[in-house]
């Protein structure tokens, strides 16, 4: 309004949705406010990577630059697809904030040709900034991506299911029996050794390579690993707070992790754990928070920790006792 602006603004706040879900929240903006037969713009607003250079905001990675320079290829060639697909871990090395939003952006663009121009690109402070125009241009059929982005994740969803090991298979039969009668899957006859040991457990669910949810136990709460795994299952898809719960449509597209956890083992310093080989729990007064381990974008022992007293919220500065533990990894 200060720049002599008189039309109206409505400023609009994104959750951590998946990626298609954010798309398919472009597109559906960008339809209604068609149906409004006025002149609009959509602003997308958000930073690349916050890890350029020493002393970034968000510390430094030599992935923040690779990451920026993807985003600007695929804006410049209009590969949404590719940008889409982004690997996960490459996202979150880049600690970046402005994906979701250019993903909206380019929702409200699906179905229809469009030419992008950079006005400008700058990384001052260590923080990526992008400034970018995308027009749109005549309709075109093949630009439609949800429907084929479905299909195909569908597709490698069902491949990958066919060769599930077992507590993978049985985590996804648990969910199925939950979603559809509301009741916990029984142990069945082929749990084989799950049904006969104890140990905890956790279980991941992803949807595109994004969390979808993940809850587990530290150590053996049930009868078996089996049940463990069971309930586990649907705690993750049911009881995540970070996420809505899963619904029975959406189980044919999430990927399934399980890990099975060795005992704990107390650890005197920071020194003795490894991201990639061991999980690392912390411990503070009744706070207790747990990382597993060889997680993407986790690299240090130092970033390990601090994740994992910011889930106990524990505050950085304070003194933890450290215990580290090996996991047998199901995918």
């Amino acid at each position: 309004y200060r720049s002599g602006w008189q039309g109206k603004l409505l400023p609009i706040n994104i959750a951590f949705f998946s990626y298609e879900k954010l798309y398919h929240f472009g597109k559906v903006l960008s339809a209604a406010l068609d149906k409004l037969h006025i002149s609009w713009v959509l602003i997308a607003s958000a930073d690349l990577s916050h890890r350029l250079q020493q002393g970034a905001p968000a510390g430094y990675s030599p992935r923040g630059a690779v990451f920026d320079d993807l985003v600007r290829q695929c804006l410049r060639e209009g590969d949404v697809k590719k940008l889409l697909n982004i690997d996960p871990s490459l996202v979150e090395a880049a600690g970046e904030c402005g994906l979701r939003p250019i993903i909206i952006a380019l929702g409200a663009l699906d179905g229809y040709a469009f030419e992008t121009e950079e006005l400008s690109y700058e990384g001052p402070f260590g923080v990526g900034y992008l400034v970018a125009r995308l027009k749109r241009g005549e309709k075109m059929s093949k630009r439609e991506l949800i429907a084929s982005l479905k299909q195909e994740n569908r597709e490698r969803v069902q491949k990958i299911t066919g060769e599930e090991p077992l507590p993978v298979s049985l985590a996804r039969q648990s969910l199925h029996q939950y979603l559809t009668t509301g009741k916990f899957l029984q142990v069945p006859a082929n749990a084989g050794d799950l049904a006969k040991k104890k140990a905890g457990a956790f279980v991941s669910l992803k949807k595109q390579g994004n969390l979808r949810g993940c809850i587990g136990t530290i150590e053996p709460t049930r009868s078996n690993l089996a049940e463990e795994i069971i309930y586990n299952a649907v705690s993750a898809a049911i009881h995540d707070p970070r996420f809505a719960p899963v619904s029975l449509e959406e189980l044919e597209d999430l990927t399934i992790s399980v890990d099975v956890l060795e005992k704990p083992e107390k650890i005197d310093s920071i020194q003795e754990l490894d991201p990639q080989v061991y999980g690392v729990i912390v411990s503070c007064g009744r706070k207790r928070g747990l990382l597993l381990p060889n997680l993407e974008g986790v690299d240090t022992s130092e970033e390990q920790v601090a994740i994992a007293k910011a889930k106990a919220g524990i505050d950085i500065d304070e003194k933890v006792v450290l215990e580290r533990f090996k996991v047998t990894r199901y995918s």
